[in-house]
């Protein structure tokens, strides 16, 4: 998992990437909020960010406004670093587009915990988007046959999107997962393969 750091606070910014290298998440580092959202916009940008509140360019809550009203790709799960712990400022972090807060001076257990909660969030979004994006090749592959099909009122052939006629079998299997076995109705057996009378057993009475 790669996660990108958002600090103008060398010393800050340093102990936020040795301690999130020493849990095994490869770290980008940022000093403003400019490049923040630069490096945030990508193809290939870190899907969780941890941002600081006050920073020179954009702040942290500006850079949140601004990626939930541009991402297109999978939403960035983002932190947002403060000194501010009012509940007020709480809320217009949260509802600027931040995931998930933590407040400065932080404790490592719980950055741990919080990026790991971001992690998880981030799977489970990966997982669902897997997921809807194997239901809609399977919809893909489904052909269904709906509307009005001109069909021959003789011949039962039916007219394709070609304009030609082709018979119903095979406009059926095109069309749909269906496969015909071909066998012969009795009906037709009578009609087609009647019987030879010589053929019926000697012996036999009728039933007339």
């Amino acid at each position: 998992m790669r996660i990108l750091i958002a600090e103008d606070d060398v010393t800050s910014s340093k102990i936020l990437e040795t301690m999130l290298t020493k849990l095994g998440y490869e770290v980008v580092t940022t000093s403003d909020g400019n490049q923040a959202y630069e490096k945030l916009c990508e193809p290939d940008a870190p899907r969780l960010a941890v941002l600081d509140w006050m920073m020179p360019g954009m702040d942290g809550v500006e850079v949140c406004r601004k990626l939930r009203e541009t991402e297109t790709q999978g939403r960035i799960y983002i932190l947002l670093l403060t000194a501010k712990g009012s509940k007020e400022d709480i809320v217009e972090g949260l509802e600027g587009g931040a995931d998930d807060y933590i407040i400065k001076p932080f404790n490592k257990d719980e950055l741990r915990a919080r990026v790991e909660v971001g992690c998880r969030f981030i799977e489970l979004e990966n997982a669902l988007a897997n997921r809807v994006e194997e239901l809609q090749k399977a919809l893909d592959h489904i052909q269904t046959l709906q509307g009005i099909i001109p069909i021959c009122s003789h011949c039962h052939k039916i007219r394709n999107d070609q304009e030609s006629w082709e018979r119903i079998d095979n406009y059926i299997e095109q069309h749909s997962k269906a496969k015909f076995s071909h066998s012969i109705c009795p009906d037709c057996l009578e009609e087609f393969y009647p019987k030879d009378p010589a053929e019926e057993p000697v012996g036999v009475e009728s039933k007339e």
